[in-house]
């Protein structure tokens, strides 16, 4: 049975992206493992060594009736939208979130993570995302991340970004199976720079390769590659963005907030990453 992995802090943000995670499961016949994490209390161990054992056994144990007192609200949110019958399991690991959620999806053979986000504009975004960017760019599995101002409707249309590059071929192939599921429609985007653009004859080539897909492609010329993005979700009525993600070292991600984060922050609509 496939497997999608569902970290969540049982706040509204996690709630609300829960919704998206139930329809996914329901039309790829998944099973949902929700993953709650937490970390044992700062204290100075050599002036109680006696007493750690206790305190660690009473935080596993606080945080098991938490995470047990949050299930049946999960469980609540798939009846109000008919989807009780799709399988839930609870996993509940302390430790660092990513680190354990990327352990949890090698193990699980899991093929998607859901989780919701949380963002703002600026430099905040890049701290108050970081999470989200570390599982984008760490995890081999399709992340679907919701923003928190997002609400769940239909995946009609699907926004694909490209520049035509030969290693966004085989994410624009997931894209299309994604559709499938979804019954969706994709229409891949190339916002083609007033200098140096991709010659015609690789787009021709790219509208002939995918000539028998539900897709449309759209090149418009821009050099606001961002705002002409966010400009097209809403003329298109687009449900979902589906990009490809690139690894970034430390100071990069630090620095230079990539386009599939600040679109992250910035959109109402779920985005799709995948890596290149």
């Amino acid at each position: 049975m496939k497997k999608i992995i569902f970290p969540t802090d049982f706040s509204d943000i996690s709630k609300n992206a829960f919704v998206y995670a139930l329809h996914l499961a329901k039309n790829t016949h998944a099973e949902i493992v929700t993953l709650h994490t937490y970390d044992y209390p700062t204290m100075n161990y050599m002036d109680m060594p006696v007493y750690l054992p206790e305190i660690y056994e009473f935080t596993e144990l606080n945080q098991f009736e938490n995470y047990k007192g949050h299930i049946p609200v999960l469980r609540d949110i798939a009846s109000k939208h008919k989807l009780e019958h799709v399988k839930i399991s609870n996993v509940l690991e302390s430790g660092d979130l990513t680190d354990n959620l990327m352990t949890l999806t090698q193990k699980e053979a899991a093929e998607y993570i859901v989780m919701g986000t949380k963002g703002d504009t600026g430099l905040a975004a890049t701290f108050l995302g970081s999470t989200t960017e570390r599982v984008m760019n760490d995890s081999n599995a399709v992340v679907i991340a919701i923003p928190e101002d997002c609400q769940y409707e239909p995946i009609k249309k699907i926004l694909f970004i490209t520049e035509f590059k030969t290693e966004e071929i085989e994410a624009l192939k997931r894209t299309l199976a994604i559709s499938k599921i979804f019954h969706s429609h994709v229409d891949c985007l190339y916002v083609k720079p007033k200098e140096n653009p991709i010659e015609d004859v690789i787009i021709q080539d790219w509208k002939v390769m995918f000539g028998n897909h539900n897709v449309s492609f759209h090149c418009i010329e821009s050099d606001d590659k961002e705002g002409l993005i966010l400009d097209f979700i809403p003329l298109y009525h687009i449900n979902m963005l589906a990009m490809t993600t690139h690894h970034r070292n430390f100071f990069q991600r630090i620095f230079d907030i990539s386009l599939s984060k600040k679109l992250a922050f910035h959109t109402k609509i779920p985005i799709l990453a995948f890596h290149a």
